[in-house]
C-alpha cells in the first residue's frame, strides 16, 4: 500500500469536501475493523482494533492483543472495507453541508439554475444543491439552465441520506434582504424595516423609519430618480412595491398603508381590532385596489382588519345604531356617542363586543348591556336580511340585462357595444309622424323631374336594404361591402365598348369619302 499516496488522497478529500482529516482518519480505522470482523466471522465479544499513523499512512490491526498482517484478509474484506469508507465519507461530507448552511438560514445567495424536477426549482449554490418549491417561486417566473438565480436560504433539513436546502424568492425576507444590498442605510440599520406584506409577483407594502431625523427613510430608499428600488423592482420582475413612512400611532400608519387613495376618517375598535376607513366614492376603487389587493396588504402590514366604507355608508350604519338604541329604556346620548368613539358603529358590533364589555366601558348594569346586546342583535337579523334581498334584487337585475343582451340581433349587439342604441325607457316613434314624414317626402318628389325621381327612389330603395336588419353582424358587414364586378361582367363591357369605338370609326369614314 502507497502510505504517501493515501495521506495526499486524504487531503485532498479534506479540502474540496470541507470535512476534517481526523474524521476521515477514523473512518478509516472503522472500515479496517469491519474488513477484520468480516474475515473471521467474529462474534461480537471479540475486540478488534485499527490503528492509523498520522505522519506515515501505516495502518495497523489487531485481534485482541494480535496483529493481523493486512495481506492476510483477502478481497472480500477488502471490499467490504472500501464500502463502509465510501458510506462514512458521505456522511461526514452531508453532515459538513448541514453544518455550514444551517447557520446561513436567512441569507441573501446567488446560484445557478439546473434544472426543474416536479415543479421545483434545482439551484447549485457551491457546493451544494437547493430546490425551491413551486409555492415559493415567484408566480409566472422561469429560469433557464445555468441562469444566474438571487434567492433567500429559507430553510435547512436533514433527510436522512441528504440535507435538503430550501430556497425562496417569494418570502417577504427576500425583499428585506434585497433593501440590505441596495440600501445601505438600511444594512447599517440607520433605516429600519419595521412592517412588510407581500403577494409575490403582485404588489409589496414596506413600511420604514429613520433613526437619524436628518435621513428620510423613504427618500433613501428610492434613490436618486428611484435608481435603487429600479434595481430592486428589475430583480423582482416588476412587481409593484409601495413604501410608506412608518409610524406608532394606528391611525396615522393606516392612512400612510392606503396611499394613494385619499382618506376622510378613520375609527378604530381596539376590542374588535378593525379599523373602519370611510373614503370618498372616487377614492373607493383605489383604496380597494384591483381584486381588494391594496386593502388586503395595509391590513397585513398594519395588523388591523381594515374596513373601507363610503361616506353614505359610514352614516347610515351610524343612523341605524342610533335609531335601535334609542329605543330602549336607560340608555342616554352620551352612551350611543361614546360607543361610536370606541368604533362601535353598527348593530353588528355591538353583538361581538359583547355584555361585560359593554358594561364596562358604558359604565352600565349587566342586565341593561344584555337588553342592548339582544335588541341590537334583532336588529342586525332585520338589517341583514334586508342586505340579502337588496344582493339578490341587484343579481336579478344584471341576470335579465344579460339576459336581454342575449335575445339581441347581432347588429343590435353591434351598436349596444358602440354605444349607438336609444335608452332603454325611449319611447317609439308614432305613426302620425311616420305618416307625415311620408307626405312630406312625396311633396319633395313632386317638384323633382322624372329621372331626379327615379335616381331618389333607388337610393331610398338602397337605403332601406341598408336599414334592414340582418341576422349578424358579419352579414351587417357584409352587406355594406361594394360588389366587385365579375370577370364575365368586365369581358361584356370590353366588347361592347369595342363595338362602339368601331362603330364610331366606320362613320367617320364615310363621312370623309362623301366629302
Amino acid at each position: 500500500m502507497n502510505t504517501s499516496e493515501m495521506l495526499r488522497l486524504i487531503d485532498s478529500i479534506s479540502r474540496d469536501r470541507n470535512v476534517e482529516k481526523e474524521a476521515l482518519f477514523q473512518d478509516i480505522e472503522q472500515a479496517m475493523v469491519s474488513a477484520a470482523r468480516k474475515h473471521f466471522n467474529a462474534i461480537d465479544t471479540e475486540e478488534f482494533t485499527c490503528e492509523l499513523d498520522r505522519l506515515t499512512g501505516k495502518i495497523t490491526v489487531w485481534r485482541e492483543q494480535e496483529e493481523i498482517p493486512l495481506e492476510e484478509l483477502g478481497r472480500i474484506p477488502a471490499q467490504t472495507a472500501k464500502q463502509v469508507m465510501i458510506q462514512r465519507f458521505r456522511e461526514d461530507e452531508r453532515e459538513s453541508i448541514y453544518n455550514e448552511f444551517i447557520d446561513r438560514v436567512g441569507e441573501l445567495v446567488t446560484g445557478m439554475a439546473q434544472r426543474y424536477e416536479g415543479g421545483s426549482l434545482v439551484v447549485s449554490i457551491g457546493r451544494a444543491e437547493g430546490f425551491m418549491p413551486r409555492s415559493e417561486q415567484i408566480p409566472g417566473e422561469q429560469h433557464q439552465p445555468g441562469e444566474r438565480v438571487r434567492c433567500l436560504i429559507l430553510d435547512v433539513r436533514d433527510a436522512g441520506n441528504q440535507v435538503k436546502i430550501v430556497l425562496s424568492r417569494a418570502a417577504p425576507e427576500f425583499i428585506k434582504r434585497l433593501f440590505e444590498v441596495e440600501v445601505p442605510e438600511v444594512a447599517e440599520r440607520i433605516i429600519e424595516i419595521k412592517a412588510m406584506a407581500r403577494e409575490a409577483g403582485h404588489r409589496t407594502k414596506i413600511a420604514v423609519s429613520s433613526i437619524d431625523s436628518k435621513v428620510d427613510a423613504v427618500g433613501a430608499c428610492v434613490g436618486v430618480r428611484g435608481s435603487r428600488i429600479k434595481n430592486i423592482v428589475d430583480e423582482l420582475g416588476g412587481e409593484k412595491i409601495d413604501i410608506v413612512r412608518w409610524n406608532e400611532s394606528s391611525q396615522i400608519l393606516i392612512q400612510n398603508s392606503l396611499k394613494p387613495a385619499e382618506v376622510v376618517e378613520i375609527s378604530l375598535c381596539f376590542e374588535l381590532g378593525r379599523a373602519t376607513v370611510v373614503v370618498n366614492e372616487d377614492q373607493l376603487s383605489l383604496a380597494i385596489g384591483k381584486r381588494g389587493q391594496n386593502v388586503r396588504l395595509a391590513a397585513r402590514l398594519t395588523n388591523w382588519d381594515v374596513d373601507i366604507l363610503t361616506p353614505a355608508e359610514f352614516t347610515k350604519s351610524l343612523d341605524t345604531l342610533e335609531e335601535c338604541l334609542k329605543t330602549i329604556e336607560g340608555v342616554a346620548e352620551d352612551h350611543i356617542d361614546r360607543l361610536a368613539a370606541l368604533g362601535v358603529i353598527s348593530v353588528f358590533d355591538v353583538e361581538e363586543v359583547g355584555v361585560d364589555y359593554l358594561a364596562e366601558t358604558l359604565g352600565v348594569e349587566a342586565e341593561l348591556a344584555e337588553t342592548i346586546v339582544s335588541t341590537s342583535a334583532d336588529r342586525a337579523k332585520v338589517v341583514a336580511e334586508e342586505q340579502a334581498k337588496e344582493k339578490e334584487e341587484a343579481e336579478r337585475r344584471k341576470r335579465e340585462e344579460a339576459e336581454a343582451y342575449e335575445a339581441m340581433p347581432g347588429a343590435a349587439q353591434a351598436a349596444a357595444i358602440l354605444g349607438d342604441l336609444p335608452p332603454a325607457d325611449a319611447e317609439p316613434a308614432e305613426p302620425a309622424e311616420a305618416a307625415d314624414e311620408d307626405e312630406s317626402g312625396d311633396e319633395e318628389t313632386s317638384d323633382m323631374s322624372h329621372d331626379e325621381a327615379l335616381a331618389a327612389e333607388a337610393a331610398s330603395g338602397q337605403e332601406e336594404d341598408d336599414a334592414a336588419e340582418p341576422g349578424s353582424v358579419t352579414e351587417l358587414l357584409e352587406q355594406r361591402q361594394i360588389e366587385e364586378p365579375s370577370a364575365e361582367v368586365l369581358a361584356d363591357q370590353t366588347d361592347s365598348d369595342a363595338g362602339v369605338a368601331e362603330g364610331v370609326e366606320a362613320g367617320e369614314q364615310e363621312e370623309s369619302q362623301t366629302s
